[in-house]
């Protein structure tokens, strides 16, 4: 289809114009905002130019505001929480420089991992996911799952002859989220797979968890002392590693 070229469109025929040209194009936010847009430079006497670089960025941000959407949304996060509603008063062991820094997702362009340790009630999930959701509107691929639920998930594909193809899965995002690693004793077929993912995403992409037991602990939750000494070895280089204490969930 070819629009017709001529000059001198009315202001009616112009808008549909306009509208017609955003749906074969695939430009919402333009259809939308234009209207306004349109009216607002010509009250403020924009150039052709500004004008026009008003409509893309309107739409740029606009992309970029669902692809934000979509990638916290594929993360599976059970419930919305921000760095900004975390109560760091409540927590005073806890650095907010440290937390904010972390925050700007260096540590997961640098494929490191990061353990958020403390007592029950402290906050750690309200980061976990705080964090993740930070990554997901920096670009990352992020993906949040309970331990319980990774490892039952894990038995289920090994019976059914598919844990390649999981462990593969989980090792493609950019950040694996593991919360509440601690919080229940694993057998050694669910401690050795859950090995499996830590191992498949070793220095190539990052891996967040949060427990409530500190690394001498986890010989509670992996069994096998091979197990829990590897897996500490894996996350000598955590960001976080100390618990604090306070009342945040």
């Amino acid at each position: 289809m070819t629009f017709p070229r001529q000059r001198g469109l009315t202001e009616q025929a112009a808008s549909a114009a306009v509208d017609q040209a955003c749906r074969m194009l695939r430009l919402p936010t333009i259809c939308a905002q234009f209207p306004e847009l349109a009216e607002a430079a010509s009250r403020e006497q924009m150039s052709y130019l500004g004008f026009l670089a008003e409509l893309l960025m309107s739409e740029c941000d606009d992309r970029a505001r669902r692809r934000s959407e979509r990638r916290i949304k594929a993360a599976g996060f059970p419930r919305d929480k921000s760095l900004r509603k975390f109560d760091f008063d409540a927590n005073p062991n806890l650095d907010p420089a440290m937390i904010h820094t972390l925050a700007t997702c260096e540590w997961i362009k640098k494929s490191l991992p990061l353990c958020l340790i403390g007592d029950s009630g402290t906050g750690k999930s309200h980061l976990l996911i705080a964090l993740g959701t930070e990554a997901a509107m920096a670009g990352f691929r992020v993906k949040y799952v309970l331990a319980t639920k990774l490892v039952n998930e894990l038995v289920e594909a090994a019976d059914e002859k598919q844990l390649a193809k999981t462990i593969a899965r989980y090792g493609r995002v950019d950040l694996l989220c593991i919360d509440e690693l601690g919080y229940m004793k694993l057998d050694r077929r669910g401690a050795e797979l859950l090995f499996q993912v830590l191992t498949e995403r070793e220095e190539k992409n990052s891996v967040a968890i949060a427990s409530n037991e500190s690394f001498g602990g986890w010989t509670k939750t992996f069994t096998d002392p091979r197990l829990c000494a590897a897996t500490e070895l894996e996350s000598v280089m955590s960001v976080v590693s100390r618990p604090w204490s306070g009342r945040s969930g």
